[in-house]
């Protein structure tokens, strides 16, 4: 995208955050659930397509633009970001980099105009962070697989008409090797939900178990046609979203002081406002530092990702930074607004429940150290 049509686009949706979304916090936070013309609005306005190339409908954004665009949505609670952010990342991701020419037209099309929602489809009761051990499980029966097995907290699954799916086909292959991504229609006879989760923060984001009992998809369903490549295709996807989170945070990171700093230049105390106290100069100068650390960090490892190059390593250090970072300062921001940080009239409250969950899923931040340290060994050999 040229330069002139991309700030066209950051700036309509700058509007669209300070026009619809923050007025709407509220309404979402008490309700639980986005409204629908917000939702129908985020299609008009291509969110939905981000990351999906241009030839396949999509506005084809390189990392560095998306993540520009979801730091500006994110400004607003986290949760509108929810609703487009699987179909944007994880969850279309697999089909982009690995998918076959069929699958990418079949669905990309109708993942770029929000027609369609995926959600990725990977954690389990008992697999999460070890996702090489999950045991979903995908037997070939001829020309088809039969499915079986529960997939858990996953994002947009009530909303979803897709899901990327990890399950294991190779029974008998240990680890990684024995999984593959498959793409699962969720009307597909033998998917059903679970109840909805009742979660900290993030009300209005909906996440849910995804059962699989006896489902049958066609052999053509696995992402690029070979199976056992699946743990591969997730690990790619995964680096990909990490960089996208970090967008997440720091566009939380930018609200978050932008509130602390309006609050302490309105309040007093000592018949001063407080942002007269040095102590408090000192948590806002810290605040500001970490976000401008994990600002610098974000436009490098998405630079170098645009250029083609490895960033596992770089990826799990942005998103383990950023995700601590975010969290320091929300911790701040209710420091800042004293009692009545802890109260809900004022958002700092919420958003500071909310940021939490950022240092947990695509990764909590300590698999973020063990890549970090691997990647480091490896660059010794």
């Amino acid at each position: 995208m040229d330069l002139d049509t991309f700030e066209m686009l950051r700036t309509t949706v700058r509007r669209f955050v300070e026009g619809r979304l923050i007025p709407a916090e509220d309404s979402v936070e008490h309700g639980d659930a986005v409204p629908a013309d917000i939702i129908a609005e985020m299609r008009a306005l291509g969110l939905f397509g981000l990351s999906v190339p241009e030839e396949y409908g999509g506005l084809g954004l390189t990392m560095a633009e998306e993540a520009a665009i979801i730091r500006e949505l994110t400004r607003a609670s986290v949760v509108f970001r929810s609703v487009i952010g699987t179909t944007v990342g994880i969850g279309s991701q697999g089909i982009v980099m690995d998918g076959t020419e069929a699958q990418k037209r079949e669905w990309l099309p109708r993942l770029a105009t929000g027609e369609a929602i995926s959600s990725f489809a990977l954690t389990e009761p008992e697999a999460g962070s070890d996702a090489a051990s999950l045991r979903t499980t995908a037997v070939r029966e001829g020309d088809f697989y039969r499915i079986n097995g529960t997939k858990r907290y996953i994002t947009n699954a009530p909303r979803a008409s897709v899901f990327t799916l990890m399950a294991r086909t190779e029974p008998d292959v240990k680890g990684a090797k024995g999984i593959s991504a498959f793409i699962v229609p969720a009307d597909t006879p033998g998917v059903a939900l679970g109840k909805p989760d009742k979660k900290m923060g993030q009300r209005g984001a909906v996440t849910c178990d995804v059962i699989f009992e006896d489902c049958i998809v066609p052999a053509s369903a696995i992402i690029g046609g070979e199976p056992g490549k699946g743990f591969t295709t997730a690990m790619k996807v995964l680096d990909r979203g990490r960089i996208h989170i970090a967008a997440v945070a720091l566009g939380m990171c930018d609200r978050l002081i932008e509130m602390s700093l309006r609050y302490a230049s309105e309040r007093k105390q000592f018949g001063q406002a407080i942002i007269g106290f040095q102590l408090l100069q000192g948590m806002l100068a810290d605040s500001k530092t970490e976000a401008l650390a994990a600002e610098a960090l974000l436009n490098a490892v998405a630079a170098k990702f645009d250029r083609g190059e490895n960033v596992s390593l770089e990826a799990s250090s942005l998103k383990y930074f950023s995700s601590e970072a975010v969290g320091r300062i929300a911790d701040r921001a209710v420091q800042i607004h004293g009692g009545a940080g802890y109260m809900a009239e004022y958002k700092v409250e919420r958003f500071y429940r909310d940021v939490r969950l950022l240092r947990i899923y695509e990764g909590t931040s300590q698999i973020q150290q063990v890549i970090i340290a691997r990647e480091m060994l490896r660059g010794l050999n």
